[in-house]
Formats: structure tokens, C-alpha cells, sequence
């Protein structure tokens, strides 16, 4: 590779070298005026806003980039409308965790630190916005550790106090283990194609066939720590303690953010690695050698059944929405399951949806917690006498999870349904609704405690403040408009399924 190249290649990374940027003036920044840490987060959402313009700039270009000469046409990675989406929501997710990490309590009480703190969300920001655009498996497993080892530390941020800490542990030895397994299946893969390059897996494996029992043990071990990263059964054990243990900030940047890029990564995946051409109409030819429909349809129906029954007997908040999280990635691996192009126009939908719900719904725990240091439904008794607009913005929030028209959550849903049908997948789309069905008990529980408890004694009342209302409200407003008037999302989901290559 010549010099002249690589700083062509160079510049599509610029919102990557941007967050990098930030990062380094976030940590020199504290590093050199300590007394004025007040202005961390506030660089960090300067070097957000830049990047979201870099993007901007991106949005419909596709390019490869830094290949090497042996992968002749084939680049490390893809500058593509499908992976700049998934930048788009892992960068307005950051900005969201950055204004909540300025009202957070939890946070504020480890003011001391917050130079650390962004900088590893930063580090974060870095390894899933490569996982996003990754199209060889070094590349892919570098970003991953980068992202996880940030995640792992933030997790247990709040160092003084059991929870966190037993939770960043779960989280470490959990990743520990799914990031050797999915190495050895890396190795593996390298043993079949002498390449780690995805596009070259793929013309090799269309001209040679493939040795199917290897190649089926490798992509399981490789699905081990794409599984983990999205929360899909079995690889979901940690998921509940640490949501509940982690900081209310990076428990919602975790449910979406990190959830985003492993899916960004499993879809590239899948489409690049295993896809051999596609029919006129839309639909996917995977290669032969592992059956990746069965594979996940069994994956997806554990993961929504599991997630949404285990859900019904949790009096956290925190641990509720953390199996409803898991609930969620099984409905958007049941979307995949269809090999089309309408399996990713209902992902990507739906993942827009979700930032603004699950968010929403963390923001309002966070804000509960902030005032009484509670995250137990019990307490949310009375809310809509003593605390109306919390208790109202939050209904919203709940029923656009359960996919209740005419919240947003709903048409996320709908175009899941949709795809499966047109795929003839009829028996998943069943299973995913009566799953959706059983989801609509453990959210309107939390209705019933805010308005149809009636007001004790005990019934606590929560102050909102104006910081914390216009956030609020920039969430639940689009959470309604956009269930009655979503073509522009869909327009832009629409223009963002291109995946370099196809």
C-alpha cells in the first residue's frame, strides 16, 4: 500500500479520526486543567456534533478502503450507506449518554473521575463505529476488544459501591470467554480460506464449496461473540446483572448503542460473507455449507421467549428492561432470518425506534433514581397523581416497547412482520407476535402501578427539572409523530441498505 493511498483511504475515516481527536483533547483537557471538569462533557458533545457532520458528508458514498495486495480489490473497510446508518445511531446515542451523564447523580458523584469516564465512552464510540464499516475478522476482533474493554471499565465505573463491581466482573469474565471462543473461530476460518478478508471468504467459498462440519464449528465460535455483544440467548447471562449494576447512563448506552454495532456486524456478516449474489426480488443466495435460516430462526425464538418470560417477574426497572433488551434482539434476529432486502429496511427502522423508546424509558428511571435512589416498580406507585409528567411521558415509552399503536415501537414491529410474511416465515411471525403479545403484561404493569395504584403516604413525588424535561420530551414527541408520520425514516432506512458490494 503507497503513501498516496493510504491518506486516500484516509479520508473515509474522517468521522473516525474526529472522534479520536475528541478523544485526545478530552484527555489532555483533564489532564491539564483539573479544577474545571464542568467542561468535559461539553467537549465531548462538540466532537459528537462534528462528527455527525462528517457523516452527513458520507451519507450514499460506498468505497472500499485499505486493501492490501493480498486481497487485491477487497479493502478492510467499507465506507457504505448501510454502515454510515448505524454510525448515525451510535453517534446520536452517544450524545444522548452524554447528556444523561450530565444529570445523572451517579455520575455527578464521581465528578472527580470524568475525565476517564469520557474518555473511555470515546474509546467506545471509536471501536463501534469501526465495527460498523469492519470487512475483515482482524479488524472486526480488534474493534470488538476496543469496544469491550471500554464497556467493561464503564460498567463498573461506580467503583465504591458491590453492584457495579459484580457486575464488571460478570461482564469481563463473560466477554473474556465469548472473545477466545470467537478468536479460535477466527482461526479456524483462516485454516479454510487462507484469508481473513470477507468478500474473499466469499468468492472462494462460491467457487470451491466449503468443508461444512468445519465451517459450521467456526461460525458458531464466531456467532459466540457477535451473540454476546447483542444479548441473544444463550450468550445473555450477563445482560440483567449488568444492566442493573452499571451507571443508568451506560445501561441505556449498552441496550442500544453497543446493540447496534453487533448488529451492524452480524448483518455484514452474514451478507458479505455468505451471500453468493441476490435474486431479482430482493432475496439473498447463501452460500451452502452452514444453514444460517435454521441457525437463527432457533436463536431468535430463544432469545424473545426467553427475554420476554423471564421479564414478567422482575420488580427492578432496571432488570426488566434488561430482558425486555434481550426480548428486542430476538425480534431483530427473527427480521434477519428472512435474507432480504426488506429483513434490513425492517432492522434498520427498527432500530431508530428503539434508541428513542429505550432511552426514554432508562432516562425516566435515571431521573426517579436521581430523587430517591429507587429502581423498584413498587415505588412508582401514584406516579400519575404525584408526578403526571413523568408518569405520561413514560406510558409513551412502554407502549411504544410493546408495539402498541400509535407509537413508534409499533411500526418498528410492523415492518418485521411484514418481512417475515413476504419470506413465507409465517410460523416465526406467529411466534414473534404472541412473544410482542406477552411483552404488553410486564410494561402495562408499570402503568398500572403509576395509575391505578392509588396515592399512599408513602407514594413518592418526583420534581422534574427543565434539563431533564426538554431531554424527555425531545424523546417522547418524535416516540408519537414518528408512529403516525414514519415515511421519513423509512425513506432514509430505504437509501441506507446498501451494503458495499451487493
Amino acid at each position: 500500500m503507497d503513501l498516496s493511498y493510504f491518506i486516500t483511504s484516509l479520508t473515509t475515516i474522517q468521522p473516525e479520526l474526529m472522534v479520536s481527536a475528541t478523544l485526545l483533547v478530552v484527555l489532555v483537557f483533564d489532564l491539564i486543567f483539573k479544577q474545571k471538569k464542568t467542561f468535559i462533557p461539553y467537549i465531548a458533545l462538540a466532537g459528537l456534533v462534528a462528527t455527525f457532520f462528517f457523516l452527513i458528508n458520507q451519507f450514499g458514498i460506498s468505497q472500499t478502503a485499505f486493501i492490501t495486495s493480498a486481497e487485491k480489490q477487497y479493502g478492510i473497510f467499507s465506507l457504505d450507506p448501510f454502515g454510515t446508518f448505524f454510525k448515525f445511531i451510535i453517534v446520536v446515542s452517544s450524545f444522548l449518554v452524554i447528556l444523561m451523564s450530565i444529570s445523572s447523580s451517579e455520575i455527578k458523584n464521581v465528578n472527580s473521575r470524568s475525565g476517564e469516564y469520557y474518555t473511555l465512552i470515546f474509546g467506545m464510540i471509536l471501536g463501534m463505529m469501526f465495527l460498523a464499516s469492519a470487512n475483515d475478522l482482524i479488524l472486526i476482533y480488534i474493534s470488538l476488544e476496543l469496544l469491550s474493554l471500554s464497556s467493561y471499565v464503564l460498567a463498573g465505573f461506580l467503583k465504591k459501591e458491590r453492584r457495579p463491581s459484580e457486575a464488571a466482573m460478570k461482564y469481563l469474565l463473560f466477554g473474556a470467554i465469548s472473545s477466545a471462543i470467537m478468536l479460535f473461530g477466527m482461526s479456524l476460518f483462516y485454516g479454510l480460506f487462507a484469508t481473513t478478508n470477507l468478500n474473499v471468504i466469499a468468492s472462494l467459498g462460491s467457487v470451491s464449496g466449503m468443508e461444512t462440519i468445519t465451517l459450521t464449528i467456526s461460525t458458531i465460535f464466531i456467532f459466540a461473540g457477535i451473540g454476546y455483544k447483542i444479548s441473544s440467548v444463550p450468550f445473555h447471562f450477563w445482560t440483567p446483572d449488568v444492566y442493573e449494576g452499571a451507571p443508568i447512563p451506560i445501561t441505556a448506552y449498552l441496550s442500544v448503542a453497543s446493540k447496534s454495532a453487533g448488529f451492524a456486524l452480524l448483518v455484514r456478516f452474514v451478507r458479505v460473507g455468505f451471500t453468493n449474489t441476490t435474486l431479482e426480488n430482493g432475496f439473498w443466495i447463501l452460500l451452502e455449507g452452514f444453514d444460517w435460516q435454521l441457525f437463527l430462526t432457533i436463536i431468535a425464538i430463544a432469545t424473545m421467549t426467553i427475554g420476554n418470560l423471564i421479564a414478567l417477574w422482575q420488580d427492578n426497572l432496571k432488570r426488566m428492561l434488561a430482558y425486555s433488551s434481550i426480548a428486542h434482539a430476538g425480534y431483530l434476529i427473527a427480521a434477519l432470518v428472512a435474507f432480504n432486502n426488506e429483513s434490513l429496511l425492517a432492522i434498520l427502522v427498527y432500530f431508530v425506534f428503539y434508541l428513542l423508546m429505550n432511552f426514554g424509558a432508562f432516562y425516566v428511571v435515571m431521573v426517579v433514581k436521581n430523587k430517591h435512589n429507587t429502581e423498584d416498580i413498587n415505588d412508582y406507585d401514584g406516579f400519575g397523581t404525584t408526578s403526571p409528567f413523568l408518569a405520561v411521558v413514560m406510558s409513551f415509552f412502554l407502549f411504544s416497547l410493546a408495539g402498541v399503536p400509535p407509537f413508534a415501537g409499533f411500526i418498528g414491529k410492523l415492518y418485521i412482520f411484514i418481512a417475515l410474511v413476504d419470506a413465507k416465515l409465517l410460523v416465526l411471525a406467529i411466534i414473534a407476535l404472541l412473544n410482542s403479545t406477552v411483552s404488553v403484561y410486564y410494561y402495562m404493569r408499570v402503568l398500572k402501578h403509576m395509575f391505578l395504584t392509588k396515592k399512599t403516604d408513602n407514594s413518592k413525588t418526583v420534581e422534574v427539572d427543565l434539563f431533564d424535561k426538554v431531554v424527555l420530551l425531545a424523546l417522547a414527541i418524535p416516540t408519537l409523530v414518528l408512529g403516525l408520520y414514519f415515511s421519513g425514516v423509512v425513506n432514509l432506512a430505504q437509501n441506507s441498505i446498501n451494503i458495499l458490494g451487493f
